[in-house]
């Protein structure tokens, strides 16, 4: 009897021991699944939070320390968990320091911010921080050379990804490529004096959650903002900005009133600019076109707009004025000229009148007459098929070696898509935020140069504006 009990102990204690293995073995092949990186030396897992998952049960899955994981991830002193968020955590493993390029270091993780933006919405929660990417600067770190202490620049980017969205949408789209090109500018920028960490926010179109962020304690460690797009959103951003000493740059905003937000920075043209510009490429070219300012009777036309027109019937420049009627019905022949260029200018900068134009132009043509198109239409909007004038601080190219070369390197894709990019604009803009940090008032940018002018006492604007041929 007692033998048996010996052996029947001996059994229980085997089959214990061996459930012990098969369920570290398991949890070995699991964490096997999870996409390895470096930092400073140290290879972590990659792991973003799933639901209904505390930092207590993250540690003993991946038999860590939590004190480990808020090391490797210092956010989470701050403000907590959040589901759908990435960390870092220690495999425990050495790794064998070689020279690797720190600028491909966060691609991993990067792609599966994007993969989350684009198909997998449902893992972002919309009111939380998108990401934090820390910047590392492009030097090689040795046993024998002592990290030099580097100065942290957090900056925060905030636009409309629409993350919550389950069909994705071309805004969307945009705005993500946007923020590839801002995050590619923070790379290729740093240095071993400067560390720069980039908040990515979702703003969609909600008040409420600028109002939370101004509210919270969320930005305290931000000194710059890049992004937002509606009126709303910005009027309570550049009161927080204003407060607080933090420049707001606004990539796509061309109304905001500067003279008393001595922090804003906008970028886009306004329509006294755009105007002045016209006026004067119009006045320019006077002696080898013929113009022809079209009357969309417009109520709604911009006050640029309207003093343009007086504009150009008080200057000396001799200008034909025609209905949009009688181009609709193609009787315009007493208005146009058999040897010159006719240069239509269009009153109203809506697109619906452009393109109510386009094949009545096109007919025009066909018939042997030169035309152009002097018109205010949006950089944002669609190419026209005709010779046409406009304003903008765009050149639309699409050959821009240095920096499709950069993000074929570092996000193995082949970028081509047709000017705007918006790769582009986000990449010129988060360069001259940098610029500003260092005092300058002047960038050169792949795809635009930007140049800011105080507006009086206030705000900065963008003076760089002229008219593009196209």
């Amino acid at each position: 009897m007692k033998v048996e009990r010996f052996e029947s102990k001996g059994l229980r204690l085997s089959a214990l021991l061996l459930s012990i293995f098969f369920c570290a073995w398991t949890q070995a092949q699991e964490l096997l699944n999870y996409p390895l990186d470096t930092i400073n030396g140290e290879e972590v897992y990659v792991y973003q939070v799933e639901r209904s998952i505390g930092l207590y049960r993250i540690g003993v899955n991946f038999n860590v320390p939590q004190a480990e994981i808020v090391r490797l991830n210092p956010q989470l002193r701050e403000r907590g968990l959040h589901f759908g968020e990435t960390l870092y955590l220690p495999t425990g493993r050495e790794i064998e320091k070689v020279h690797t390029n720190p600028l491909k270091q966060k691609v991993d993780s990067l792609q599966m911010i994007v993969d989350s933006l684009k198909g997998k919405t449902d893992t972002i929660k919309p009111d939380t921080i998108l990401s934090v990417d820390t910047i590392q600067p492009d030097s090689v770190m040795t046993d024998s050379v002592q990290p030099v202490p580097r100065k942290v620049v957090e900056l925060a980017l905030m636009l409309p990804f629409e993350s919550h969205q389950t069909k994705k949408s071309t805004n969307a789209e945009r705005m993500m490529e946007f923020y590839q090109g801002a995050l590619l500018a923070l790379r290729t920028m740093q240095n071993d004096s400067t560390l720069y960490r980039l908040r990515v926010y979702d703003t969609e179109r909600s008040e409420r959650r600028i109002n939370a962020l101004c509210d919270s304690t969320e930005l305290d460690s931000v000194r710059g903002i890049l992004g937002l797009v509606y009126p709303i959103q910005i009027e309570r951003m550049a009161a927080w900005c204003e407060t607080h000493q933090v420049p707001l740059l606004l990539p796509f905003s061309d109304d905001m009133d500067l003279a008393n937000r001595k922090q804003v920075l906008q970028f886009n043209s306004t329509d006294q600019q755009e105007a002045d510009s016209l006026f004067a490429w119009i006045a320019a070219h006077d002696s080898a076109t013929h113009c022809i300012t079209v009357d969309v009777r417009d109520a709604e036309l911009s006050a640029p707009v309207r003093a343009l027109r007086k504009r150009l019937q008080r200057s000396e420049i001799r200008c034909k004025s025609v209905p949009l009627h009688d181009l609709m019905i193609d009787s315009i022949g007493y208005a146009l000229d058999s040897v010159k260029e006719n240069l239509f200018i269009l009153y109203s900068d809506k697109f619906q009148h452009v393109r109510i134009l386009l094949p009545h132009l096109s007919l025009l043509q066909e018939k042997g007459y030169k035309v152009r198109l002097v018109s205010q239409y949006a950089w944002q909007k669609e190419n026209l098929d005709l010779p046409q004038v406009y304003t903008s601080v765009f050149r639309k190219e699409t050959d821009h070696e240095e920096y499709d070369n950069l993000w074929e390197h570092y996000y193995l894709t082949n970028h081509t898509s047709d000017a705007p990019r918006f790769d582009l604009l986000g990449y010129d803009l988060m360069r001259a935020m940098i610029g500003w940090f260092n005092g300058e008032k002047e960038t050169q940018g792949l795809q635009s140069i930007i140049r800011w002018t105080q507006v009086g006492e206030g705000g900065w604007q963008n003076e760089e504006v002229r008219v593009i041929e196209n």
